[in-house]
């Protein structure tokens, strides 16, 4: 034993050992300037430097030791308190639940909007139009601000729309027409001309009366293929919701448990990295207010994270 002292002394500490001897009860080792150091006391001194540096190295975290996760989840409805939320199954995920959404929405078939648009039964003009605003809605608000006046005159199905809801304005000063339909065949030039004035009054009318264009939609509605596609658009939400949260149960699934009757859970023997706390699609509820969560939280080596869930980072 106290060979191996003296040889991890000479070893490690920065003196010039110029001359030692051993003798059966005894070993000493003359230093640099002729001090002696007994064999006894360097044991002690190796001793007590391995001591400190092994209580040293108890301080450092191994970075693969397990953390844990403590959690508790309040929700506030209007005008009242915070109420826990008990017995609710949480489910601890690798990765977040939006994340896992956009996952399965890069790899879904989407309906083509042009195919659609394809099919529809209307005028190669109106089929134009859809694709150019990439939109199918012939009703609404936002579909009256789309409308232009050369989409009103160019689209058969607008122009007739819009006369069908103006015409009656005669007496507000909505134009009347001069030509007669005896003269597309009889005068045709004499016809043309008067159909091109009257396409012109009415521009100018619509140019003059933009609240004119207002309620066309009634009359788009035999024709209007938005609901149609916004059944598609919904059918696709679906698929993309349902198939995400298969995978957030199954692949990205760390741990789930049931809150307490104090609203409070907790997850061990984490891996170390980061994770996202949530309810999935059932929603935590307290009087009016209705939550759900998809919280980020880091789980560290060796300890305890804790979390609060509450309406501030609710979904």
């Amino acid at each position: 034993m106290r060979r191996v002292a003296l040889n991890l002394l000479l070893r490690c500490y920065p003196w010039r050992a110029v001359n030692h001897r051993t003798t059966k009860c005894c070993e000493s080792i003359r230093l640099g300037g002729g001090k002696r150091i007994d064999a006894a006391a360097l044991v002690l001194l190796v001793a007590a430097t391995l001591l400190a540096a092994q209580q040293a190295g108890s301080f450092r975290q191994d970075p693969q030791q397990p953390g844990a996760i403590e959690f508790t989840a309040r929700v506030k409805p209007t005008g009242g308190r915070a109420e826990p939320i008990r017995e609710l199954t949480f489910y601890l995920l690798r990765k977040s639940l939006a994340d896992i959404e956009k996952e399965v929405e890069e790899t879904e078939l989407k309906p083509d909007l042009d195919r659609f648009i394809n099919g529809l039964e209307v005028s190669d003009q109106l089929k134009a139009w859809m694709k150019k605003k990439r939109s199918v809605e012939l009703a609404g608000t936002d579909f009256i601000r789309r409308l232009k006046v050369d989409d009103l005159l160019d689209v058969p199905e607008f122009y007739e729309a819009y006369m069908k809801h103006n015409a009656g304005d005669v007496a507000v000063g909505f134009p009347v027409p001069k030509y007669r339909e005896s003269d597309r065949l009889q005068n045709p030039q004499k016809y043309e001309k008067l159909h091109q004035d009257y396409r012109e009054a009415i521009r100018k009318w619509m140019v003059n009366n933009p609240q004119s264009v207002d309620g066309i939609d009634v009359h788009l509605d035999a024709i209007n293929p938005g609901q149609r596609w916004a059944l598609q658009q919904s059918e696709l939400r679906r698929r993309i919701r349902k198939r995400a949260l298969d995978l957030a149960q199954t692949r990205y699934l760390a741990a789930k448990t049931d809150s307490d009757l104090d609203g409070r859970g907790a997850f061990t023997g984490l891996p170390p990295g980061t994770y996202w706390l949530g309810t999935l699609d059932t929603e935590a509820v307290a009087g009016d207010a209705r939550l759900r969560w998809d919280a980020s939280v880091i789980v560290r080596a060796g300890q305890t994270t804790r979390l609060e869930l509450s309406n501030l980072n609710a979904l």
